[in-house]
C-alpha cells in the first residue's frame, strides 16, 4: 500500500478553488506563446511518434486477441500422376477442393490474459501520448520565456552600457579638468567594457533558444524567429492543486505506469497458464474426385475432426523461465508505479514552493532595483556636480546592473515554477475528479 496524504503541505487553504484548465496555456496572456502551442500539438514531431506508437500497440492487441478466434483456410489442388508398375504405366488426376479449421481452446485462460496484457499496453502508449504531449507543450512554454528572458537581459545590458558610457563621459571630462585620475578613467572603461562583453554570451542564449523552439514545432531555425517582448508583460495564471489522492487519476505517466503494471498481471497469468495442457480443435472439408466434371458430385464430399491435446514434459525449463522473468518484470513495474506516485507528490509539492518563493523573492528583488535605481541616479547627478567619488558611483553602478540581471532571472524562475507546477499537476483537468481514489498494491 502506498500511503496518500490528505493534503499538500505548501497548497493554499482552498486547493480546489482553481483547479488547472484544459487550455492552461492561455492564463499567461501571452499571444504568440498561444499560437506556438497550438502549432506544436498539431506538427511535434515527438507527439507524432507517440501516435505512431498507439497504432502499433493497437496492432499488437489485435494480433494478440488472434487465437481467440477460429483460423479458417482455403485450399485447392490439382494433381497429375504418372505410376508405372511392372512395364505399364498408368496416368489419373486428382482434384481437390476445401476448407480447413482449427480452434484452441483457451481452457486456462492463457490467450485471453495475453490479449488484456495487449490491451493494456495499449491503454498505457496512449498515456505516453498524453505525457510527450504534456512536456511538449512544457518545453515550448519554458523555451520562449527563455527566449523572453535572453531578450530582457539583453535589454538590460544595453541600458546599462549606456548608463556606464554616461558615467565614463563625465569622469573623462573630469580628468580634462583635473579633478580626476587616470585610474579612475581606466576604472569606469574597464567597466564600460564588461557590460558589452556581457551582450555576446546573451544573444548565443537567445539564438539557441530560438532554434530550440523551431524544433519543437516543427519548422526550419533559419525560417522561424520569435517577436516576444518581455517577461514582466506574462502573466502568471492562478492554481491551485487539489487534493494528493486526485493526482493519480490526473497525471498520464501515474496512468501509464499503473496499466503498464496491469499489464504484467496479465502476462503473469499467461506465463503461469502455459505449464498445462493445451487443447487443439481441427477440422477438414471439401470436395475431392479424380474427374474435374465430378468435383462437385455427392459421392465427392469428405471431411475430418480432429483433437488433440499436448502436454509440456521437459523443455529446459524454459517455461519455469519465462513465468520467472514476468514475476521480474511485474516486481518492476510495481516499483515503478510506486514511484511515479510518490514522485508526482514530490514534483507538485516542490513546485508549489518554488513558485511561492520566487513570487515573494520577485517583490522583494522589485524593491531592490528601485532603492538601486534611485541610489544610482543621486550618485550621477553628485558625480556631475563635484559631490562624490567615483568609488561609490561605481558601486552603485555594479549594484544596480546587477539587481537588474538579477531580477529578470527571478521573473524567469517564476515562470518555469509556474509550468513545473502544471506539469506536475498533469496538465489541465476537464471535470472534477472523485476523491476517494486510493493507491493500491
Amino acid at each position: 500500500m502506498l500511503d496518500v496524504p490528505g493534503a499538500y503541505r505548501a497548497a493554499p487553504r482552498h486547493p480546489d478553488s482553481a483547479l488547472p484548465t484544459m487550455d492552461w496555456w492561455h492564463g499567461f496572456r501571452s499571444k504568440e506563446l498561444t499560437a506556438l502551442i497550438e502549432q506544436a500539438q498539431l506538427s511535434n514531431l515527438d507527439i507524432a511518434v507517440a501516435v505512431a506508437q498507439i497504432v502499433q500497440a493497437d496492432a499488437q492487441a489485435g494480433i494478440a486477441g488472434a487465437p481467440l478466434l477460429p483460423s479458417v483456410s482455403g485450399m485447392a489442388s490439382a494433381e497429375r500422376l504418372r505410376e508405372v508398375t511392372r512395364g505399364s504405366a498408368a496416368t489419373s488426376s486428382q482434384f481437390n477442393l476445401g476448407l480447413s479449421a482449427s480452434y484452441m481452446l483457451d481452457f486456462w485462460g492463457k490467450n485471453r490474459a495475453t490479449l488484456y496484457a495487449a490491451e493494456k499496453n495499449a491503454l498505457a502508449s496512449r498515456f505516453n501520448h498524453e505525457v510527450v504531449a504534456l512536456s511538449t507543450v512544457v518545453s515550448v512554454a519554458n523555451t520562449y520565456f527563455q527566449i523572453l528572458a535572453a531578450q530582457d537581459q539583453m535589454r538590460v545590458a544595453r541600458q546599462n552600457l549606456a548608463a556606464a558610457n554616461r558615467i565614463s563621459g563625465l569622469v573623462q571630462k573630469q580628468f580634462t579638468a583635473g579633478t580626476a585620475s587616470q585610474l579612475d578613467v581606466s576604472q569606469q572603461a574597464a567597466l564600460v567594457a564588461q557590460v558589452r562583453a556581457s551582450i555576446p554570451p546573451i544573444e548565443v542564449t537567445r539564438r539557441q533558444n530560438i532554434a530550440a523552439l523551431a524544433v519543437l514545432v516543427a519548422r526550419p531555425p533559419s525560417n522561424f524567429d520569435v517577436s516576444g517582448q518581455s517577461l514582466s508583460r506574462i502573466s502568471v495564471p492562478r492554481v491551485t492543486p487539489g487534493l494528493p489522492s486526485e493526482l493519480l487519476t490526473q497525471r498520464p505517466d501515474i496512468r501509464q505506469a499503473e496499466a503498464e503494471l496491469a499489464a504484467s498481471n496479465f502476462s503473469v497469468e499467461a506465463a503461469r497458464a502455459a505449464f498445462f495442457p493445451q487443447i487443439q480443435l481441427t477440422g477438414t472439408t471439401g470436395l475431392q474426385s479424380t474427374a474435374l466434371a465430378s468435383l462437385f458430385g455427392p459421392g465427392a464430399w469428405y471431411y475430418t475432426l480432429v483433437a488433440s491435446l499436448s502436454q509440456p514434459i521437459f523443455d529446459g525449463f524454459q517455461l519455469k523461465n519465462e513465468l520467472k522473468q514476468a514475476k521480474g518484470v511485474q516486481l518492476q513495474d510495481l516499483q515503478a508505479y510506486r514511484k511515479a506516485v510518490l514522485s508526482g507528490f514530490a514534483d507538485v509539492e516542490i513546485a508549489l514552493v518554488t513558485l511561492e518563493q520566487t513570487t515573494i523573492q520577485m517583490r522583494l528583488q522589485n524593491d531592490v532595483v528601485v532603492n538601486s535605481r534611485k541610489a544610482f541616479q543621486v550618485a550621477e547627478a553628485q558625480l556631475s556636480g563635484g559631490t562624490v567619488n567615483l568609488i561609490t558611483v561605481l558601486q552603485t553602478e555594479q549594484t544596480l546592473f546587477t539587481a537588474e540581471s538579477t531580477l529578470v532571472q527571478i521573473r524567469l524562475n517564476r515562470l518555469l515554477a509556474a509550468t513545473s507546477l502544471f506539469q506536475a499537476l498533469g496538465g489541465g483537468w476537464d471535470k472534477p475528479v472523485p476523491q476517494t481514489a486510493t493507491a493500491t498494491q
